[in-house]
């Protein structure tokens, strides 16, 4: 990316060449086989959490391929020097290329029986939906979640991992096709976004923002949980307080979980038979394409970035 751009964020968007990746003592380099694209990387493009001092900067967070001793790796893309803890590309060059340099300690083996493809959709959208349920929610088995909003990298991950572990799934989505994907991947039920309810539900996992907050709140049971990663359609929302202490209700920020986390993961979709859909795939010349994809939001599944495509 170049300078951001908070009204155009594609128009920061450049593909071309830049050196390889510098050595830092403990890092290695990773060639990459294939990247995933995050609405995190969105939010790059208009300038959030990046510094104009390193730009241009490579972006990118999620990214799976072959380490320097032949071996197929993911990249765990949260960096901890131990001053300051940041996703990869916010300071340092990312994946959206064919190589990436990261602390050698971030990256994990893939497991058999899943590709570099699927693994790259882990890192991100995959490990928040995990700690999002088994960290923060702690679901267990019969429990009802409500998931708002349909089709994204996201809210698949949550349909497919809670349903595996045993939970009845709802999902609320503005489309028809999205709310058909979301009972596809495991959903037993859909709604249009605000609609109401059937019932309470015990948790809902609400990465919407402002749009659905009131709505997830009325949703809940007495007692019951929301955990929220994030805000697509905005951090400023009204709400009506009183549902909170009358309902004894928790509130529960999250953010990406851990590496450990990422290995459990990973061991949880092995023994559950799970493969992330992948919506779509671009080769690297086609970045602005890709993002394009992901901006206006058609795409069912994960959205790939393939460098030797």
């Amino acid at each position: 990316m170049t300078q951001p751009d908070t009204e155009a964020p594609l128009d920061a968007l450049r593909v071309g060449d830049l050196p390889l990746p510098e050595h830092r003592e403990g890092w290695t380099t990773v060639q990459v086989q294939a990247a995933s694209l995050n609405h995190h990387d969105v939010w790059s493009l208009r300038g959030v959490g990046i510094s104009t001092a390193r730009l241009p900067l490579i972006l990118g967070c999620d990214a799976a391929g072959v380490d320097d001793s032949g071996r197929e790796v993911l990249v765990y893309p949260v960096i901890d020097d131990g001053a300051t803890r940041s996703v990869l590309s916010e300071r340092y060059h990312g994946a959206f290329a064919e190589y990436v340099s990261v602390p050698r300690e971030n990256l994990v083996a893939i497991p058999e029986g899943m590709t570099i493809s699927e693994a790259a959709c882990m890192p991100t959208a995959w490990l928040t939906a995990y700690k999002m349920l088994f960290t923060r929610a702690q679901i267990e088995a019969g429990d009802l979640v409500l998931v708002q909003g349909a089709s994204g990298g996201l809210s698949t991950a949550l349909v497919m991992l809670a349903s595996a572990a045993g939970a009845r799934v709802w999902v609320t989505g503005r489309s028809a096709a999205a709310r058909a994907f979301a009972v596809a991947v495991g959903a037993v039920a859909t709604f249009e976004t605000g609609a109401r309810l059937p019932e309470r539900v015990d948790h809902v996992m609400d990465s919407v923002g402002a749009v659905t907050w009131n709505h997830s709140l009325k949703s809940l049971k007495a007692g019951g949980t929301m955990v929220v990663p994030g805000a697509t359609s905005g951090y400023e929302a009204t709400i009506n307080i009183a549902l909170i202490f009358a309902k004894q209700l928790s509130i529960l920020g999250t953010s990406m979980g851990s590496l450990s986390e990422l290995t459990a993961l990973l061991q949880f979709c092995v023994e559950h038979d799970l493969h992330p859909p992948i919506g779509q795939s671009f080769p690297l010349s086609d970045a602005v394409e890709a993002f394009r994809a992901l901006q206006d939001g058609p795409t069912s599944g994960k959205i790939l970035l393939i460098p030797s495509a």
